[in-house]
């Protein structure tokens, strides 16, 4: 495993390797070990997988609240999306600010992203499939999220959004939520 940083700190690309032969390949997606590079004694408490139909389709942008704030793995496992993280952390020199990048199918690369970040997709394609690892479960009563079309966050999606459920689309703007006042 290769670990890539972004331009958010903390916010980390791993790049897996694979094994080819006549049979097709193997990847490594988590190794204990080798992770003590991002993070020592990283343990993974659930593990989601979601599936979405349709191309431009927007889920996100979640996290949790403390207690119940969580790092997350995100691999994509058919299809293609750009995956966006958002800094949360109010102390940190990039608060609201996101980073992008495309995760595909066939790719070797996969998403880290710590404690104290939103996270969402737009599907790049029909029929896309992520594989998520979390350090916590999901908690309802601290779950949260803002909006994808936040324009003190400003995230550039790649494709009009065609499809984005009820509760993604209510977030509540940065301006009217916990972290009110506050500019990137």
């Amino acid at each position: 495993m290769k670990f890539h940083a972004t331009s958010l700190p903390d916010l980390t690309l791993i790049e897996t390797s694979r094994i080819e032969d006549d049979r097709g390949h193997f990847s490594r997606v988590f190794c204990a070990a080798e992770c003590t590079a991002i993070r020592a004694d990283l343990q993974w408490t659930q593990i989601n997988v979601s599936r979405t139909y349709h191309k431009g389709s927007v889920r996100g942008m979640h996290f949790q609240y403390p207690p119940s704030t969580e790092a997350k793995l995100i691999r994509c496992l058919r299809g293609r999306v750009f995956d966006v993280a958002v800094d949360l952390r109010v102390d940190s020199p990039t608060f609201l600010r996101w980073h992008g990048v495309e995760l595909e199918e066939d790719g070797n690369t996969q998403f880290f992203l710590p404690e104290g970040f939103a996270h969402g997709f737009q599907a790049l394609t029909d029929d896309v499939q992520l594989l998520y690892l979390h350090t916590a479960a999901w908690n309802r009563q601290q779950e949260g999220g803002l909006r994808h079309d936040d324009p003190i966050l400003a995230i550039t999606w790649p494709l009009p959004i065609t499809q984005i459920s009820d509760k993604d689309r209510h977030w509540p703007l940065v301006q009217d939520s916990r972290f009110a006042g506050v500019q990137p």
